[in-house]
């Protein structure tokens, strides 16, 4: 009950065409490489490398081998530079797999009346805080949006749907971005030298009448990110709703904070019997904010009715499935 306790004191004093070469290799000296004719100039030549350093972040080392290899052609270099770690990172994937990812992120995506909620995981919280395996959680995010906006809309209600990590790995990986979120995991994992899985996501989609409430504890917002929301826990509550509400933004969110410090299992309904700290039906359990009353006895009075919801915790079945 430590997350319960800690979210309670916390929200109440709120309130190409080149060849594919050899994989790349380590930093090498300079006297190793062939020096080609597009080495001519050495003014365009540092402009050519400085430019293709700051475009594709690999080592001065590799930008270099690759220019050498395309003959200066800054396009084919780039898409040489990215072949090869392709291939480092698929490589480095097939070695790690097996070795334990218990840490990781959440990622929280609204985009109109979608919304989307996904983990992806790692060996340490350090690799967590890197912006390369934060990229990773936004093209998951970002591929799992691109699928729930592909289905069909329900008109008189919600749609709910989730994705195991194999349906995730074979998801595109975005608009700007050719292959399958499984290619961008290994190219991840080349790059930082951890196993990263891709775990799960849940999408959902609702209809005019319809609010998705959400939140995300201990809340990231990354700037280069965009609108991703990162955290460690993270929750969906689908809403209905009669009429358009000002506050209905702030009554989501503390249902979702709900949600991820009560846990509970189901929604169950206003007629329960109020329950303690171990009810699992949600109406029944005492509100997170207010013990004194259910989390029913708060929602009659606002004009909505909480009709679903999704709580994802990062790392959750790690731990029992390591001890069976």
């Amino acid at each position: 009950m430590s997350l319960l306790r800690s979210l309670r004191l916390c929200l109440v004093a709120r309130t190409g065409s080149c060849s594919a070469g050899p994989l790349l290799q380590s930093p090498q000296p300079w006297h190793t490489f062939h020096v080609g004719p597009w080495l001519s100039s050495s003014a365009s030549s540092k402009e050519l490398l400085m430019k293709l350093r700051r475009k594709t972040g690999y080592s001065f080392v590799n930008c270099k081998k690759a220019l050498e290899t395309c003959g200066g052609d800054l396009k084919q270099a780039e898409s040489w530079l990215h072949k090869q770690a392709q291939k480092e990172g698929w490589s480095k994937a097939a070695k790690l797999h097996g070795r334990k990812t218990k840490e990781g992120l959440i990622g929280l995506l609204q985009e109109g009346n979608a919304t989307v909620l996904v983990e992806v995981n790692c060996e340490t919280d350090f690799v967590s805080r890197n912006l390369k395996f934060q990229q990773l959680v936004q093209q998951v995010a970002l591929g799992t949006m691109l699928h729930c906006q592909s289905l069909k809309d329900q008109p008189s209600t919600y749609s709910k749907g989730f994705l195991n990590s194999s349906e995730l790995s074979e998801l595109p990986a975005g608009r700007e971005r050719e292959g399958p979120l499984k290619d961008q995991l290994a190219l991840a994992i080349g790059k930082l030298g951890e196993n990263m899985t891709l775990k799960r996501a849940a999408w959902v989609k609702v209809p005019v009448g319809f609010y998705v409430g959400s939140y995300v504890h201990g809340a990231m917002h990354i700037p280069s990110l965009h609108n991703l929301v990162l955290g460690k826990y993270g929750a969906l509550v689908i809403c209905e709703t009669s009429e358009p509400k000002a506050n209905l933004e702030d009554i989501g969110r503390r249902l979702g904070q709900h949600v991820v410090g009560m846990a509970p299992l189901s929604v169950g309904s206003l007629d329960d019997e109020p329950g303690g700290e171990a009810e699992t039906k949600m109406l029944s359990q005492p509100y997170l904010l207010d013990p004194s009353i259910t989390l029913g006895q708060y929602v009659q009075p606002q004009g909505v009715s909480v009709v679903d919801f999704v709580r994802f915790e990062c790392g959750e079945g790690e731990e029992a499935a390591e001890a069976e």
